[in-house]
């Protein structure tokens, strides 16, 4: 992921983090320092206090996936984590306290400084807008990351980050707002009793707006006027919590200086990167992309893990979810410096690993369950039909529920197998059979930038079979779009690399981000410049395909765990900013291993932003891959290859317990075609066609599904996939100019 560089505001460390008061960033690049985690005893009471704010004043901007944030926390705390339901409090547009600023405060100190007891477990989490303020007492230096180096700066503007509540402009004084400062933050964690705190901010500083589909949470000023003052009510509170604290002022600065008060303090993305509101499921829900992307997570987690270890495995998958998502980069850091051992909200988890939880049950047999687990590119494809399996306390399976119906995370199935006297609100579910679509469409977004233009390229693609036209600012796979000057200065400030000519055309990803070796000329018609991508297009649903047959969204699951996939480079002197971060012209090598208990046959993909898709594994010799991948045994894959220029590249592997005849029998057709040897011992050298593609794809889902119908029963109009049977696991590596 691009890094802060000198052009931007360098006075604050990193975007909501910055509201706690923080002048030095411990980013989770530290996470594999630390190992695993250690036990922190029997914890007490676990209380939570839950912010959402959707609706705020035109003058700020509404948002969109704050409520579905504060839910996503509310059911992993209560069905993983074991929290009582009467000790989570939300505060939300929707809830009986509403998130102005006293309510805010008020719930703080009387839900989590009132009651909790050292030893208690306290988390608060903010999903809203941020900004930030003037600092009437400010901290005199600020640490920054510069390239991926902490460097310390003067805090000349005298800032300090805060949270908004949806009454910002309830002061009537000129420039001055009614936000909840860092400064506060770190004096309200301060008199809590306890050292088990994690705070979660879900909000940016980085310049709110729209961008592309993308809705960011950070407000705008509305004037050039220069930073805005807190408000006389934010000063004198924070005196009266001075007051009631041990240390003075002097103390105070001191204190803040050395970094946030206790605990655990978690920031959605750096402070010049936007914390998004993403569309999902096609739009049928909003949430916040670190939130969606965390909580999703931690329901997949199926052994004991530290926080810093936790960040450190969002880290390596972060760069696919931010390519489908939202160009953001998440960070923490923990005062004392150990509490990186401890686990996510200082707790193991109390649950095996889940996809879905049972919220209800009707008289008429149906099922209500959540579906928090899920993957994002499963919620897009999911089809009634599905098929889960409701598991005890061990992870056994006890019954099976199939889908009838969905909406957006809340999903209606009946019994298919089993006693529905096991079946409680409370029960944890498993993606047993995934009912996909038997022909996946891959949304492209047309974007403003086309002009009159814009029809003739929608005909162009509906020309085309398998694409869906959507709307600019819906839930879409990929844009097309001309370059402007805009969308070039927007480019430049994610990454110094080499740009597409204005007025050229080509593939964003959703939040406009271009993939430069898509674009051609500038001039160049827009149906033309369909056909000329075709192919491209036809081999990203391909990829979407396959990583909607494992569920995969970039992050480590216990079902992908079992294959081990790492991008290493060969040159000696190689430049490597970090293991999924190589320098343009590097050697690298993928690195295959069957670290499950069982054999696997397995197929190794990759697809870079020119949306050439290559098979790397099995070769065009087919008696390669017609026996299965030993236990715990390395794939023999020597591929060596150099990089090209910036970008992202993906490398996808699919496993199956079942060998995949008519697959290999497919790829062994197009290397024929090609007038590839048979006995060729290598990997396709290139690229498949559009028609190659569709085959792939289709050959591949009609195998799988036969496969899984051998042995169960689904309704017929849907590709069923054996979760058990088939995973896919994924690593996206940055290429960054050299």
């Amino acid at each position: 992921m691009p890094r802060i560089n000198r052009r931007h505001f360098l006075q604050c460390a990193g975007s909501t983090l910055a509201s706690i008061g923080l002048s030095h960033l411990d980013l989770f690049r530290q996470g594999d320092r630390y190992g695993r985690a250690l036990a922190q005893g029997s914890p007490g009471r676990k209380l939570a206090l839950l912010v959402g704010i959707n609706q705020y004043p035109d003058t700020v901007g509404s948002l969109d996936g704050c409520l579905t944030d504060t839910e996503l926390q509310r059911e992993l705390l209560v069905h993983r984590y074991g929290f009582n339901p009467k000790d989570i409090l939300i505060v939300s547009d929707e809830a009986s306290l509403k998130p102005d600023r006293e309510t805010i405060l008020e719930a703080f100190q009387t839900h989590l400084i009132q009651q909790a007891k050292p030893g208690d477990v306290v988390v608060f989490h903010f999903s809203g807008h941020g900004s930030l303020v003037k600092d009437l007492n400010p901290l005199p230096t600020l640490f920054i990351n510069e390239n991926g180096v902490l460097k310390q700066i003067e805090n000349k503007d005298e800032l300090n980050g805060t949270i908004i509540p949806r009454d910002r402009y309830a002061s009537s004084a000129p420039n001055t707002v009614q936000d909840i400062m860092g400064k506060t933050l770190f004096l309200l964690t301060s008199a809590l009793q306890t050292d088990n705190v994690t705070m979660i901010l879900d909000s940016c500083h980085s310049g709110g707006g729209i961008r592309g589909n993308l809705r960011i949470r950070a407000a705008t000023r509305q004037d050039d006027s220069g930073l805005d003052l807190p408000s006389d009510t934010e000063i004198e509170f924070q005196k009266r919590l001075i007051k009631d604290l041990p240390f003075s002022a002097e103390e105070l600065q001191k204190l803040r200086q050395k970094g946030i008060a206790k605990g655990v303090a978690i920031g959605s993305a750096h402070y010049d990167q936007p914390a998004a509101d993403v569309p999902f499921d096609k739009d049928s829900f909003y949430a916040g992309a670190f939130t969606y992307l965390l909580t999703r997570y931690l329901w997949q987690q199926s052994t004991s893990e530290s926080i810093s270890v936790v960040f450190a495995n969002l880290q390596r998958s972060a760069r696919d979810v931010a390519n489908r998502m939202s160009h953001q980069q998440p960070l923490f850091v923990t005062n004392p410096p150990q509490k990186a051992q401890s686990p996510v909200y200082f707790l193991q988890s109390s649950t095996p690993f889940a996809d879905a939880v049972v919220r209800s049950l009707a008289p008429n047999g149906e099922i209500q369950f959540w579906l928090g687990g899920v993957s994002s590119i499963n919620l897009s494809a999911n089809q009634n039909g599905s098929v889960f399996s409701a598991i005890d306390a061990v992870g056994k399976e006890i019954a099976q529920i199939e889908q009838i119906q969905r909406d957006g995370l809340l999903a209606t199935g009946r019994l298919k197998t089993g006693e529905r006297s096991l079946i409680k609100p409370g029960t944890l579910l498993r993606e047993r059979v995934r009912g996909l679509p038997e022909d996946l469409k891959l949304r492209i977004g047309l974007d403003p930038s086309l002009g009159a233009e814009r029809e003739a390229v929608k005909a162009a693609l509906q020309n085309l079979t398998r694409i869906e036209v959507v709307n600019s600012t819906q839930s879409m796979n990929f844009r097309i779009g001309r370059m402007t000057s805009a969308y070039q200065v927007q480019a430049r400030q994610r990454a110094n690399t080499p740009l597409p000519a204005v007025g050229s055309i080509g593939l964003f990803t959703g939040d406009l981000r271009p993939l430069t070796p898509t674009f051609g000329q500038p001039g160049e018609a827009g149906n033309a410049a369909v056909v000329r991508f075709k192919s491209q297009l036809m081999n990203f649903r391909t990829a979407e395909i396959i990583k909607a047959i494992g569920g995969e969204d970039g992050l480590p699951t216990p079902r992908s765990r079992g294959i081990s996939l790492e991008v290493v480079a060969t040159d000696r002197e190689a430049r490597q900013a970090d293991p999924t971060r190589f320098v343009a012209g590097t050697r690298i090598q993928p690195k295959v291993r069957n670290t499950s208990d069982r054999p696997v046959y397995v197929a190794v993909l990759a697809i870079g932003d020119a949306g050439a898709l290559r098979t790397l594994f099995p070769f065009v010799e087919t008696s390669e891959g017609r026996e299965p991948l030993a236990a715990g045994a390395a794939l023999d894959l020597d591929t060596v290859f150099t990089l090209g220029g910036p970008g992202l590249l993906e490398f996808i592997v699919l496993s199956s317990v079942e060998p995949l005849h008519d697959f290999l029998k497919a790829i062994k057709i197009i290397g024929e075609q090609r007038g590839v040897s048979t006995r060729s011992s290598g990997p396709a050298r290139e690229a498949f066609s559009a028609d190659d593609a569709i085959t792939i794809a289709t050959t591949l889902l009609g195998n799988i599904d036969r496969n899984t119908r051998s042995s169960t029963t689904i309704k017929q109009n849907v590709a069923a996939v054996d979760a058990n049977h088939y995973t896919v696991t994924s690593l996206a590596i940055e290429v960054v100019p050299g």
